[in-house]
């Protein structure tokens, strides 16, 4: 094993040598998908029994997730898209529900090794070693982040303590009593233990973790987001943790050379970038569009030109200083999160750069408020104000805000600040927007 890589003799590959693994294992998976899927026979149709090659997966239409929800909910629990028998099952899980009805997720052990094999390799980029202890701060409910994020720390060869959600104060105790290392949670969660351990006069920097471990929000490529972390921590701050539950739950994250995030999974997923048209765009800096994503290795639930709703930009395909040679990336937004204002598409990332780029006027923390089903006029936001910031102050902070939303997104803004603390803090997903349909 490499000092910097899990997987070097993949992760060193050269594009040509991924793109002859790929088109092998892609014409396994093809044969496996139009005989085995009765979802797919049908919505392919003839083209099912064609010859279908990496080069003319275009040719077949997008899966969408509201396709797959029909599915279930017509051939409950896993859809007519479960290729495998009921019995190769071993694991499931369900989606979070936050953009729709929950899916039902189908593993088979096949399955359930290859997702920890991929997010491994994306845990150990980050910078989680053997050497290390990781306390694992998400919800082992049927939720991917518990359980199989759980496998992934694990494959990177780490000691994991399966803390999960809630007892935050036992934690913080853990978490001095194991000399716990690192932690794995969602970035809004060290918010929350910061908040406490506050209260009781405790510098965070004496627990002696070394990294923290992310994923499930926009905002860790910012650096005005991780610098006050890495500050008030003392750890190094990583995006390890990004991925899809119907996909691949984790397969690409950050490195110690940048913020852009690493492509880990290769092996295991083709990867399309198609523009607002559904055109698929080269693989290359500065390409920007939504992300669908092609099994290449699945059993139980196989997916072909899966629409992920993500909106990426590459950021780069040369060899990074890490020595891996995938090409990187970042998140721009989703599809499904972007609202309009006065023509413009929003995506709340934008507004987050901007009220980051002020703490000395913000926490940080904010929500974007969207009242009836638009277009809106301008983006309602409330904010908490910075530590220390006095009342009288807020009016001025408030202007200053407004015009940095402006110049981040082109969109005028209304930001009203309420005192630091006010926003309720979570140990799980923080949504950056509030909708109200009154």
């Amino acid at each position: 094993m490499a000092a910097s890589m899990l997987h070097p003799e993949f992760e060193t590959l050269s594009a040509t040598a991924i793109d002859a693994l790929q088109w092998e294992r892609w014409r396994t998976q093809w044969d496996y998908v139009r005989l085995n899927s009765v979802f797919y026979r049908q919505k392919f149709g003839p083209l099912a029994d064609r010859s279908i090659g990496l080069d003319t997966l275009s040719d077949l239409p997008f899966t969408g997730k509201e396709e797959l929800r029909h599915s279930q909910e017509a051939n409950y629990p896993f859809g007519d898209y479960l290729a495998s028998s009921q019995e190769r099952v071993v694991r499931i899980h369900r989606t979070s529900g936050t953009t729709g009805k929950p899916l039902q997720l189908a593993n088979s052990r096949r399955d359930a090794e290859l997702i920890a094999l991929v997010g491994g390799r994306a845990q150990y980029a980050a910078g989680l070693r053997p050497t290390d202890r990781v306390v694992h701060c998400l919800n082992y409910c049927q939720w991917t982040g518990g359980v199989t994020d759980h496998m992934t720390l694990e494959a990177a060869g780490a000691a994991v303590v399966p803390f999960g959600v809630g007892n935050t104060r036992l934690l913080l105790d853990t978490i001095r009593s194991l000399s716990i290392t690192a932690i794995s949670c969602t970035p809004s969660y060290p918010a929350l233990l910061e908040k406490i351990l506050r209260e009781d006069g405790v510098d965070p920097r004496s627990l002696g973790l070394r990294l923290g471990l992310f994923g499930g929000e926009a905002g860790l490529d910012n650096p005005e987001f991780r610098r006050p972390m890495e500050e008030t921590w003392g750890y190094g701050v990583r995006n390890a943790n990004y991925g899809m539950s119907e996909v691949l739950s984790n397969f690409a994250s950050q490195c110690e050379h940048g913020t852009d995030l690493h492509f880990h999974g290769a092996d295991a997923l083709f990867v399309e970038i198609i523009d607002q048209d559904g055109t698929a765009q080269p693989i290359a800096e500065g390409t920007t569009g939504e992300l669908v994503c092609t099994h290449l290795a699945k059993e139980c639930q196989p997916l072909v030109r899966f629409r992920t709703r993500d909106v990426i930009t590459v950021t780069g395909t040369g060899p990074c200083g890490c020595g891996r040679a995938s090409w990187r990336f970042r998140v721009t937004g989703r599809t499904d999160d972007m609202f309009n204002v006065r023509g413009i598409n929003i995506f709340p990332s934008s507004v987050q750069q901007a009220i980051l780029g002020k703490r000395h006027l913000s926490t940080g923390q904010f929500r974007i408020v969207l009242a009836g089903n638009g277009p809106w006029d301008r983006i309602t936001v409330t904010a908490e104000a910075a530590h220390g910031l006095e009342a009288h102050a807020y009016a001025a902070a408030q202007a200053e805000l407004n015009e940095a939303i402006r110049k981040n997104t082109g969109a005028t803004a209304a930001v009203t600040l309420v005192p630091p603390d006010s926003l309720p803090r979570t140990d799980g997903k923080t949504a950056l927007i509030e909708r109200s349909h009154k």
